[in-house]
Order: C-alpha cells, then structure tokens, then sequence
C-alpha cells in the first residue's frame, strides 16, 4: 500500500484541525514499508493552553448535560467509526504494522466501546443510606471529575483512546489526549468521525507528540486526572510528575501461561502461540513466559512448535499474514536483547530468534521458541513485547505457581488445566488483575474490568465495562436536614 505521498498534519484543538504554533515537526515512518507516511508537529507550550482552555470550557457545559443525551452522542459516534471501519483500519496498519485483519477488529472494537459505555452510563446509579441522626436524609451520585489528560501507547492507537474517551464522555468528562508520536495519524483521521457525530468543541482535543508533551500534559494546572497506558518505568514517572491527581495506571504486563499435567496440550499449544504473535507480540497481556510442568515438557514444546507452523510472518496487507512487523527499532533492538542474553544463559532457541532479511524494512522479526529459558534471564524478568514464546520448566503445580509469582509484574495470566480445584486455585492465588483458564493470556472483553494486581506494579484502577465509567467519576453525597 502506498501513502501517495507524505501529508503534513495538524492538531485537533477544540472541533477543528488547527497548525501548531512552532516550527518543529517529526516524520512518521511506516514500520510496513519503510516510506515517510507523514510529518507532525510538535506541539509547544501555547498549543497545550490552547487545548486544555478548550477542554476546561467545553466540560463546564458538558457537565450540565444529561446522561441521556451523553449516551446518545456516544451511540452517533459509534455509528460514525463504523462507517469509517476499513479507511481507519488500512492508516493504522500502514503506521502500526499490524495485519489488516486485526486493525479491522481493533477499530470495530472501538466502535462498540462508546456502545457499551452508552448503556453503562445511564445505568450508573447512587443510592440512598440511613442516617444515625433521623432528621437527615443521604444519598450518592456521580459527578464528572473534569479534564483528563489521555497518554496512549502506539500498539492499538484508536481502541485505547477509546478505551478512556468513551466512558470519559459518557459520564461528563473532557479530554486532552497525547497519541504516540510513532502511530498519530490514525486517531487524528479518527476525528473526522466524532465531528460527524456532533461532539461538542472542546471536548476532545489531540496534540501527538513525545516524552517532554506527555510531561508537560501531566503537569498542567488546567488537568484534573490522567488516563495512561504503556509501560511501567513511563507509568512511574507520570505518576510523579501528576502528584495527588486522579489517575487510571494501566502498565506493563509479564503474563505467565501454566501448563499443568492435565491440560489439553494442543490448545494450551496454540493459546501460548496466539498470545505471542497477535500485534507481534506487542500486547501488555501477550505470552511473556509459559510455565510448563516438567512431566508434560517434552510433549508441550511439540505442540508449540506444530502450532507456530500457522504462523505467517510477511506483508501485513496481505491476508494470508497473521504476523506483521514490530512498530519501532527500539522494540526490535529489545527483542534481539533479550534473545542473545537468554541464549548467553543456556536457553535453546528452537525457532526463529532474528530478524528476517529480505523485507521492506528490518522490523519484521521472526517467530521465535525459546525452551529452558531461566528465570534471571531478560526474557523471563522483562516485558519482551515481541513474537516471543518463552518455555520455563517447572518440577510441579506448587513449584508453576511459584514461579508464576517471582515476577514484578502482574497484568493478566492464564492457566490450563482440567482441574477445577487447580483453576479456583490459580484464579485466586495468582498474583495478576485477571486470570484466564484454558485460554490465551490475551483474551479480553469490552465489558471485563482490565488492570493489575495491587503491588505488582502494573498500576491501578481498571479499564472495560461499568468499572472504568466508576473510575472516572467522582462519588459525590448529599445530606439534607429536615
């Protein structure tokens, strides 16, 4: 696919495409095909006042609009990505690198977020408590907290902004949002929609760009909560900058697969290698390590190995590919880390392992298995984010389980195994948000609460259904003397 060219793009501040006000931009390079897709600004100090003023003014009025009408705006939106699905979806493969297939599903999955936090926001309710003194009357409700400052990650550009604007405008909030400067420019196509829409000016506002925007976003007066996803060193450091304001913390995963003696080695083959090459491996709950017991080791790495003969490594336009490239040089330059260094410590690359020659750029990396991988290696401590499956040998269930705990990170994990008493127990003694049973790490639904375990830093609060609407709202009571 070619870009016809490259464009050059502006900002979305306050309902309309606007310049920036500096003179500095950066290229956006297509990790696909190598070409020079577009230049960006890069926004200065004024385009931020600019953008916050906006939100700050637009949220006052939105506030004061009922839930119902908020609902109904979230519905049109809906209605407009989806028109929109297959223009949408060929910009974020050609900038992401992803298959055409999965950027279709990622942009219909955003479409049905501002569905679903629709229907959630009409149906979150207060209540009403009894009072020890009996000339008092008390009730909750939800109030909007005011304008969050949105920091996305460049592996899934729209769905993620989705994943906060939705339920941020469903329940009477503004929004400020930095996309990555690597994947901008399919969610500021994406505005064409929320225009056509008729979202009020102000309420949305993008201003892509790097490090020092995301600082400065997070740092502004004019902000009242942050909204981040990416990695927890990024995650750490925003939430120092951010001091006491509100926050959602969605970061790093090192999800761990346990394969038990009883499970069904064929699927549990099969999940580990999906979870490890969907968007290449570039997912904060993909298969960082899988956890085998040793009596069903030999027969496990089997079947992974028959399973990874589905994988297709190539042109992420063509249908035939389920893997495409990594986004970026500083992934792929991690990925060839963290082989060499399991390699340095005894682990078998059994397949893959490098990049492939050949292609349009060197992002694409091969499909890769690595067996006997040890536990201090980088590939078991550190979130690889690429095709990887790592194989850690466990003498037993105690001993997965163990091990699925030695880690600092606890997003997402998943265990196979027949057994009922093995499932209750790792669902309740695995230390991650969510635990899946019989089925790949990166399983996730629009209306599953998404987030980490408390002290594992991952951070805090939860993404997906009622929850994140609850999150974003604050809790407000009322007490009347009779």
């Amino acid at each position: 696919m070619s870009s016809n060219g490259p464009a050059r793009h502006q900002f979305f501040i306050n309902g309309a495409y606007v310049d920036g006000s500096g003179t500095e931009g950066y290229d956006v390079i297509s990790p696909v095909t190598g070409e020079h897709v577009a230049t960006v600004p890069v926004p200065t100090a004024a385009d931020l006042d600019r953008a916050v003023g906006a939100a700050n003014t637009a949220q006052r009025a939105w506030a004061r609009v009922n839930v119902w009408q908020r609902a109904e705006l979230c519905h049109r939106i809906g209605d407009e990505i989806t028109k929109r699905v297959d223009e949408l979806a060929r910009l974020q493969t050609l900038e992401q690198g992803k298959p055409l297939a999965e950027s279709v599903a990622d942009i219909e999955e955003a479409a049905q977020l501002f569905h679903l936090h629709a229907e959630d926001a009409v149906r979150l309710h207060g209540e009403t408590m009894p009072s020890t003194d009996g000339t008092k009357r008390m009730w909750t409700f939800y109030a909007p907290v005011g304008t969050w400052g949105i920091i996305t990650p460049w592996n899934f550009p729209l769905l993620m902004l989705a994943e906060f604007v939705a339920p941020g405008l469903a329940t009477g909030n503004a929004h400020v949002v930095k996309p990555p400067a690597n994947t901008p420019l399919t969610v500021l196509k994406a505005m064409e929609a929320f225009v056509a829409a008729g979202v009020p000016e102000g309420l949305i506002n993008i201003l892509p760009g790097e490090g020092a925007t995301g600082d400065a976003l997070v740092r502004h007066d004019g902000i009242d909560a942050i909204g981040f996803i990416g990695s927890s060193a990024t995650g750490a450091k925003i939430q120092a900058a951010a001091g006491l304001k509100r926050s959602i913390m969605e970061c790093s995963g090192n999800g761990p697969l346990v394969v038990l003696e009883d499970a069904d080695l064929a699927a549990a083959a099969k999940a580990a290698v999906y979870g490890a090459y969907l968007c290449a491996g570039q997912v904060c709950c993909a298969t960082e390590r899988v956890i085998v017991v040793d009596a069903v080791h030999d027969a496990f790495v089997a079947a992974v190995l028959r399973a990874a003969e589905d994988v297709v490594l190539g042109d992420p336009f063509d249908a035939a590919t389920n893997l495409g490239s990594l986004n970026n040089e500083g992934v792929a330059a991690k990925m060839d880390r963290h082989i060499a260094d399991a390699h340095e410590r005894g682990a078998k690359v059994l397949l893959g392992g490098k990049r492939r020659v050949g292609m349009p750029t060197e992002l694409y990396y091969e499909f890769t298995v690595v067996d006997e991988v040890p536990v201090d290696s980088l590939l078991s401590r550190e979130e690889s984010f690429g095709p990887v499956v790592p194989i850690i040998t466990a003498v037993d269930e105690d001993d997965a389980l163990r091990l699925a705990n030695d880690d600092k990170l606890g997003l997402q994990g998943a265990v196979f195994t027949r057994s009922m008493r093995a499932a209750y127990r790792f669902v309740e003694e695995m230390a991650v948000g969510q635990v899946v049973v019989n089925d790949s790490t990166c399983f996730w639904d629009v209306n599953m609460p998404f987030g980490g375990a408390g002290n594992r830093g991952t951070g805090w609060g939860r993404i997906g259904g009622k929850h994140t609407l609850l999150d974003m709202s604050d809790l407000r009571t009322g007490v009347i003397n009779l």
